[in-house]
């Protein structure tokens, strides 16, 4: 799943791909680089980020899957938003990937089951200035089990919305709510999730806790787009354990990494 941020802030490359034309383009740039499918998200979900309007959302990501949907990309709308989701949807998008998993509004649940969707649930707890707050990071059966708890309530809401078991996808959250530990422990165990029944997304690309691992003597983090490396291996880690899709920024390298190990006899 390649990332394309149609938005000026966020963590990773804000800004890079604003424009309409510049987000198409990086659209097609990702497809040529292998990208089963593209995520076209308009709001930040950074530790921090507030909130762009509803108006502004909308303007962000509709040209642009508008386009690319014109042109036969599988495409996700990253949003938590039941406007912006049934408007992309209506624009050609066939997946609404919600960080929220409902519980940023509800209403995005019944514009999942309408439209048949293919909706992707993921584990959240709080918007971006306060998902890192303290009283967020508790996970008191550990957070493996916890974040697996978590994630049954909300395959319950939507199942009670009406979305088909057959159109739901689970996300662990790396980085929404977690600290670096919580980070390697879901990705260690993401064979737990594959016991709820569902396909899992994971999302590790250029995350902070990246940057730890990595960072330097002094402590400096490693920067965000100097991560790759540490990240392929996490890609090639999560295909052998059949997770149905990874979310990344650089394309090409992961496929690299997947057709390395693939010629290994690493992954089928």
């Amino acid at each position: 799943m390649g990332i394309v941020n149609v938005t000026p802030d966020s963590f990773s490359d804000g800004g890079r791909f604003f424009a309409t034309d510049d987000a198409v383009a990086h659209g097609h740039q990702l497809l040529a680089q292998g990208a089963d499918l593209l995520d076209i998200g308009g709001e930040s979900t950074r530790p921090g980020a507030t909130r762009p309007l509803v108006a502004d959302e909308l303007a962000r990501v509709v040209p642009v899957i508008e386009t690319l949907a014109q042109e036969g990309a599988t495409l996700s709308v990253d949003t938590m938003r039941p406007e912006v989701a049934e408007a992309a949807l209506k624009a050609g998008a066939k997946i609404i990937n919600d960080v929220s998993g409902g519980l940023a509004d509800p209403g995005i649940l019944k514009v999942a089951a309408e439209h048949d969707a293919t909706y992707v649930v993921m584990h959240w707890r709080a918007h971006g200035a306060e998902m890192q707050h303290d009283d967020h990071l508790v996970y008191a059966d550990g957070v493996i089990a916890t974040v697996k708890q978590e994630l049954e309530q909300r395959i319950e809401a939507a199942r009670a919305a009406g979305i088909q078991d057959d159109n739901i996808v689970i996300d662990p959250g790396l980085g929404f709510s977690k600290t670096a530990d919580d980070n390697w422990q879901l990705l260690a165990g993401v064979e737990e999730f594959h016991k709820l029944g569902y396909p899992v997304l994971v999302g590790a690309s250029r995350k902070t806790f990246l940057g730890h691992l990595l960072a330097a003597p002094d402590g400096t983090l490693r920067p965000v787009t100097e991560r790759e490396s540490a990240h392929d291996a996490i890609t090639v880690f999560l295909a052998q354990r059949g997770v149905w899709a990874t979310r990344v920024h650089d394309v090409r390298a992961a496929k690299d990494a997947l057709a390395a190990a693939a010629r290994l006899g690493m992954i089928r």
